[in-house]
C-alpha cells in the first residue's frame, strides 16, 4: 500500500461536518485480497494494536472489527480502523472514518482529526504498519509513537486556550486556529477577536512587557502603595550581600524576567547559601533580583476587566510516606492519578524529577531514596505552579473586599486587562498590608486551576474573558453563503449591494474577486476556502457574503462554521465528470452542504421551481425559506401553511409571506436587472437575494431600495447580461458557460426586439464533449450567425479542440466560423452585423472586450470597422 495524496479539510466538508483528512491510497495489487488470506496478518495486527479489539465496526458488538478480520476484510477498511485506533491510543477523542473505492486498487480513506500534523503522521504510520505486516517484517511501533507524541505535545491546544474556546462555543461563537500558529480567532470579520492563551486582542503589549520585568513591576506597585516584598536588582556578589544585610534573612533569589517559577530559589538563610545560589543562578540568568522571603500560603488571583473573577490556593507537589516506599516510588504512585498528565493535557501535571526537586529534598534532609514514615509529609518543590505538579483549591469566596481592590489596583498599575496576581500571605480573608504581599503579576495567567480545582467550585474564567473581549455583547457578523449552478454571482452581488447601501462594510467573494467594501483586494475566481477565509479574518467586515462554488466545496470544504443563511440558486448539469462528481445526484449532494451548515436559528434558501434543489429539502436541519416565480407552487403553499417564510411573484411583484402576513416588496418593472421582467433568470436571482436578506432581518423597504438601484451594467453586475448600444446595434456580454446558462440567455433575447441574432460562443475546456456539442446545437437553433471562440485557459484541451466539438453540434447550413481570440471574434461579429442586430457574446475575459467596445464607441463606427 502507498499513499498517493492527502487533502486536509479544516472545516465542514462533503464527507463530514467534522474536520477530517482524505488520504488517497494505492493498494498495489491487494484490492481483492482479504486480511484472512495474508499470512499472520490478523493476529500480528491485533497483537500490535490491541485497541482494535474494542472496535465494533458495522456489526455493532464489542469485538466486531476482530470478527470482520477473521471473516476477511480489506486493507483500506483496516487502515481506516488503525488510524482511528492509533489516535485514540494517544488520547485523541475521535471516532469517524470510512474507506471507499475509487477504481481498482485506488481507494480513499476519510478520517477525523483534531491535530492536523499528528493525524497526517498517524496516516503514514498506519500504512507503514500494513506494509510491514504484509512483508512479515518486525515493526518498532514504540519508536514511531514516541516521535508522534513529541509532535502532538507541540500541537495540543493549551488548557487556558481550550477553556476560552469552549466558553466561546457555549456562547454560540465560532473559534478557529489561525494557520497552525497557536493563535485562535473567536468570531468573524469586525467581530473577530484573536487570543493567544489568555492574552486578548485588547491586552496592552506594554503592560505585558512590564509584567515580565519583575523588578519594574515591583517598583510600580510599590509606587501605588501596594504591598510587595522588599528587594532590589543585584549585579554582583558585593551588591548581593549588602542588599541581604539590609533586607534581612531569609531571602529569595529569582530572575528579573522569568516564568512558571523557573530559577526561583526560596528561603535562603545565610551568606553562604546566598552566594552559592547566586553563583548557580547567574550561569543561567543575566539579571537577578533579591527580595525578602515572605512566609505564607501561595495564592493566585485572576483579574479580568477590573474584576476579581477567581482565586486559588496553590499547593506544592507533595507526597505522604507509607513507611515502605522511597520518595521516588511515592512520586511514581502520585503520577498514576488519572487526573495527572503530561504538561497541560489533563487538570493536573505529572511531577517530574529534576535538580530543583533534588535540591528541595536535600534542604530538608531527604534524597529520592529516602523512605518517609507513615503519613510523613514531604514537600517536593518550593513553588506551587500547576505546570510543575502543584494543585489548586478554589478560594474565590474567601478573598476579602480590600484584597480584591488591591489586586484590581495592581492590574491597573501595570496596565493589564487580564492578569494573574501571585500573592503570598497567611490568608486572603484579611487585608495583605500586615500579613502578606504581591509577589508577581502574570500577563498570560493559566486558568486551568480555576476550571479544574482539586477542591472547591469551578470558576468559568474562560467565559469571563470571552465576555470581556466582546464588552458583554457576544455577537458575530452575519454570514451568507450562496451556491448553485447558475446565478450565484448576481445573487451574491445583489445581496452585498443592499447591505452596503445600509452602511455596512461588506466582505464579498465572487468569481471576479475578493471585495472589502468597494475595494477589490484580489482579482480572480475567488469562490473557495482561502478566499472566504480572507473575508472572515478581515477586521473591517460587517457582513460576509460568500459565493461558494462546487470546486471549493469539494477541494477544501467550508471556511466558516455555520452560516446565518445558506442559499441554493439552482442545481443543473455543469462540471459533471470533474472531481468524481458524475451526475446530478452527486452534484446536489455537494451543494447541499451549504444548506446543512446553517445555524439552528438561521435559514436555508431553496429554489422550489428547481427539481434537484427540491430533492435536498430533507437535508435541511433548520428553518427554510422557499422562493418561486409561481405563487401557486405547491411547495410555496405548503411552506406558508406551515408558518414559514416564502418569497414569490404575484402580479409582477416580488412578495414575501412572513408570519402568515403578505408584504409587497417591489414591482419587477422597478428591478433593473430583470429588464422589465424579461430576464427570467434574474427574476430568480432577485428572489433568492430577497429571501436571503429577509433571513437576516433586513427591512423590506431597504431591500426594495437596493433592488431598484442595482443596475444591469458593468458597474453593478459586471459580465452578467451587460448591454451596450453600439451604433444602433446591441452588444450583450455574458459569462454563460453551460447549457442552462445558454438557454436562459436565448430565452431572454426573444423578448428583445432585433433583426439578426449573432452569437460569439464557447465554453471552458473542462466541460464534457457532450456538453460542447449540445452548446453547438442550442446555439444553432437560436442564432442567425455564429462565431466560435476559445478560452485562453484551455483547461487541458488541445488548441481548437473545444471549438471543433462545439461545431459538431451546428448544422452545416448555418453561417458559422471559428476565430479563437475573443477580441478578434467580437470585432468580426461587429463587422458581420447591421443596424438593429443583437450580438450576444459568451466570454472568458471581460476587460479586453470592454476595451474593444469603448474604443469603437469613442472613435466612432466607420466602413473599415463595420459593414454599414
Amino acid at each position: 500500500m502507498k499513499i498517493t495524496g492527502m487533502r486536509i479539510f479544516k472545516g465542514r466538508n462533503i464527507y463530514s461536518h467534522k474536520t477530517c483528512i482524505r488520504m488517497d491510497v494505492d493498494l498495489e495489487g491487494y484490492c481483492e485480497t482479504p486480511s484472512n488470506k495474508i499470512e499472520d496478518f490478523n493476529d500480528t495486527l491485533l497483537e500490535l494494536l490491541p485497541i482494535l479489539k474494542e472496535h465494533r465496526c458495522g456489526i455493532d458488538v464489542p469485538g466486531g472489527f476482530a470478527i470482520r478480520l477473521r471473516e476477511g476484510t480489506y486493507l483500506a477498511h483496516i487502515c481506516e480502523h488503525m488510524i482511528i485506533g492509533l489516535q485514540n491510543m494517544l488520547g485523541i477523542d475521535i471516532a469517524y472514518g470510512k474507506a471507499r473505492e475509487c477504481e481498482g486498487d485506488h481507494y480513499y480513506i476519510i478520517y477525523q482529526y483534531i491535530y492536523e500534523k499528528t493525524a497526517i503522521e498517524i496516516g503514514k504510520l498506519a500504512v507503514d504498519i500494513i506494509n510491514s505486516l504484509i512483508a512479515q517484517k518486525k515493526f518498532n511501533l514504540d519508536e514511531r509513537i514516541k516521535v508522534i507524541k513529541e509532535l502532538l505535545s507541540k500541537e495540543t491546544i493549551g488548557p487556558s486556550t481550550e477553556a476560552i474556546k469552549n466558553a466561546a462555543e457555549e456562547l454560540k461563537m465560532p473559534v478557529f486556529e489561525i494557520e497552525n500558529s497557536g493563535y485562535y480567532q473567536i468570531g468573524y470579520g469586525k467581530q473577530g477577536k484573536i487570543i493567544e492563551a489568555t492574552i486578548g486582542c485588547d491586552t496592552s503589549c506594554v503592560g505585558a512587557d512590564i509584567a515580565c520585568d519583575k523588578m519594574l513591576t515591583k517598583q510600580l506597585l510599590k509606587n501605588q502603595s501596594i504591598p510587595v516584598a522588599c528587594g532590589e536588582k543585584v549585579c554582583n556578589v558585593i551588591d548581593l550581600l549588602q542588599e541581604a544585610e539590609y533586607i534581612g534573612y531569609p531571602v529569595v533569589l529569582k530572575p528579573q524576567c522569568g516564568n512558571q517559577g523557573k530559577g526561583v530559589i526560596l528561603n535562603i538563610k545565610n551568606d553562604k547559601e546566598l552566594v552559592e545560589a547566586y553563583n548557580k543562578l547567574i550561569k543561567e540568568f543575566k539579571d537577578i533580583i533579591i527580595e525578602k522571603y515572605i512566609i505564607g500560603n501561595d495564592y493566585r488571583v485572576c483579574v479580568v476587566n477590573n474584576e476579581v473573577v477567581a482565586a486559588s490556593l496553590r499547593i506544592p507537589p507533595t507526597v505522604y510516606g507509607d513507611g515502605k516506599s522511597t520518595i521516588e516510588e511515592l512520586i511514581s504512585i502520585l503520577n498514576t492519578d488519572p487526573l495527572r498528565g503530561e504538561d497541560h493535557e489533563k487538570p493536573l501535571t505529572k511531577v517530574k524529577i529534576d535538580d530543583e526537586m533534588k535540591n528541595t529534598l536535600e534542604e530538608n534532609g531527604y534524597t529520592l531514596e529516602s523512605i518517609p514514615c507513615v503519613n510523613e509529609k514531604i514537600i517536593l518543590r518550593h513553588n506551587a505552579n500547576l505546570s510543575t505538579g502543584g494543585k489548586a483549591i478554589d478560594c474565590t469566596d474567601d478573598i476579602c473586599e480590600e484584597n480584591k481592590r488591591i489586586c484590581i489596583r495592581a492590574a491597573k498599575a501595570i496596565g493589564l486587562d487580564i492578569c494573574g496576581v501571585d500573592i503570598t500571605a497567611n490568608t486572603i480573608k484579611e487585608p495583605l498590608y500586615n500579613q502578606g504581599a504581591i509577589m508577581e503579576i502574570n500577563a498570560a495567567p493559566g486558568i486551568r486551576m480555576h476550571h479544574h480545582p482539586s477542591e472547591g467550585k469551578v470558576r468559568n474564567v474562560g467565559e469571563k474573558i470571552v465576555k470581556h473581549l466582546y464588552k458583554d455583547n457576544v455577537t458575530n457578523i452575519p454570514v451568507i453563503s450562496i451556491t448553485g449552478t447558475n446565478g450565484k454571482t448576481t445573487t451574491t452581488r445583489l445581496i452585498a449591494y443592499v447591505l452596503k447601501l445600509m452602511g455596512n462594510t461588506v466582505g464579498m467573494t465572487s468569481t471576479d474577486g475578493i471585495y472589502i467594501g468597494d475595494e477589490c483586494i484580489d482579482i480572480g475566481d475567488d469562490t473557495g476556502y482561502e478566499s472566504a477565509k480572507a473575508i472572515l479574518l478581515n477586521k473591517e467586515v460587517d457582513a460576509a457574503v460568500l459565493e461558494t462554488a462546487r470546486g471549493g466545496i469539494i477541494k477544501k470544504g467550508l471556511a466558516y462554521d455555520l452560516a446565518d443563511v445558506g442559499v441554493i440558486t439552482n442545481i443543473t448539469g455543469d462540471h459533471l465528470g470533474l472531481d468524481d462528481i458524475n451526475d446530478l445526484e452527486e452534484l446536489s449532494f455537494v451543494k447541499s452542504l451549504i444548506v446543512e451548515a446553517v445555524k439552528p436559528e438561521g435559514y436555508a434558501v431553496i429554489n422550489v421551481d428547481d427539481p434537484w434543489s427540491r430533492k435536498i429539502i430533507d437535508r435541511i436541519k433548520g428553518n427554510a425559506i422557499y422562493f418561486s416565480k409561481d405563487k401557486d407552487n405547491e411547495f410555496i403553499k405548503e411552506n406558508i401553511n406551515n408558518g414559514n417564510i416564502s418569497v414569490f411573484i404575484e402580479d409582477d411583484m416580488i412578495c414575501v409571506v412572513n408570519n402568515n402576513k403578505k408584504y409587497n416588496v417591489i414591482k419587477l418593472s422597478d428591478v433593473p436587472i430583470t429588464l422589465d421582467g424579461k430576464l427570467s433568470f434574474n427574476i430568480e436571482n432577485a428572489l433568492a437575494a430577497c429571501a436571503a436578506l429577509v433571513g437576516i432581518g433586513i427591512d423590506y423597504c431597504m431591500i426594495a431600495r437596493g433592488f431598484s438601484k442595482f443596475m444591469l451594467d458593468a458597474n453593478h453586475n459586471s459580465g452578467r447580461f451587460n448591454l451596450y448600444e453600439v451604433n444602433e446595434r446591441k452588444v450583450i456580454l455574458d459569462y454563460g458557460h453551460n447549457t442552462d446558462g445558454y438557454r436562459a440567455i436565448f430565452e431572454a433575447l426573444k423578448g428583445i426586439e432585433h433583426n439578426n441574432l449573432i452569437g460569439v460562443i464557447g465554453i471552458p475546456g473542462d466541460r464534457s464533449d457532450d456538453m460542447a456539442k449540445e452548446i453547438g446545437m442550442i446555439s444553432c437553433a437560436n442564432l442567425d450567425k455564429i462565431i466560435i471562440k476559445e478560452d485562453k485557459d484551455r483547461r487541458g484541451r488541445e488548441k481548437g479542440e473545444i471549438c471543433n466539438l462545439i461545431k459538431q453540434g451546428i448544422c452545416k447550413e448555418k453561417d458559422c466560423k471559428i476565430i479563437l481570440d475573443e477580441s478578434e471574434a467580437l470585432m468580426e461579429a461587429l463587422k458581420m452585423s447591421n443596424k438593429g442586430d443583437i450580438i450576444i457574446m459568451f466570454f472568458e475575459q471581460l476587460a479586453p472586450l470592454e476595451k474593444v467596445i469603448k474604443d469603437i464607441i469613442d472613435n466612432g463606427m466607420n466602413e473599415d470597422i463595420v459593414n454599414m
